[in-house]
């Protein structure tokens, strides 16, 4: 009766695996491709916060501008992040209050992301990752 019984469940790890490796395969994919989106998000809010910190202590609207752009590019390259699209964005306006007035610089830094090398079937090819961080300006000094 156990040889009958052998006979019937012949070939079913062959299906189960069938069954079993795609599904597994696409678990693997989808922990790895949240755990990069989790890491873009991660890095463009710490690029965003040192193009805000540089920005504020520039002498000049200008000079924020280009030195927050540097910060915001080399951020994400120490930390590994390549941008398809990098926009870094510095609202300079607290640089024109009158001394004496409490102002900010805030610094936005919109990058998109590749994921189509995962080649997980739903997940996007791209992703935006935007991040916005300010920095105030130190009241007393001359603008």
């Amino acid at each position: 009766m156990n040889a009958r019984w052998a006979w019937r469940d012949r070939g079913s790890a062959t299906i189960e695996a069938v069954i079993v490796a795609p599904a597994f395969l696409l678990f693997v994919g989808l922990i790895i491709g949240a755990g990069r989106v989790a890491l873009a998000h991660q890095s463009v809010e710490a690029a965003a916060a040192q193009a805000a910190r540089t920005a504020s202590v520039a002498r000049t609207a200008g000079q924020a501008r280009a030195d927050a752009t540097s910060t915001a590019q080399n951020t994400l390259a120490n930390q590994g992040l390549h941008c398809a699209t990098l926009t870094v964005t510095v609202d300079t306006t607290g640089f024109y209050t009158p001394m004496g007035t409490p102002a900010r610089v805030t610094a936005t830094v919109v990058c998109v992301v590749t994921l189509a090398d995962l080649s997980v079937p739903g997940m996007p090819g791209t992703l935006r990752v935007e991040a916005t961080a300010g920095s105030p300006l130190d009241t007393y000094r001359g603008r």
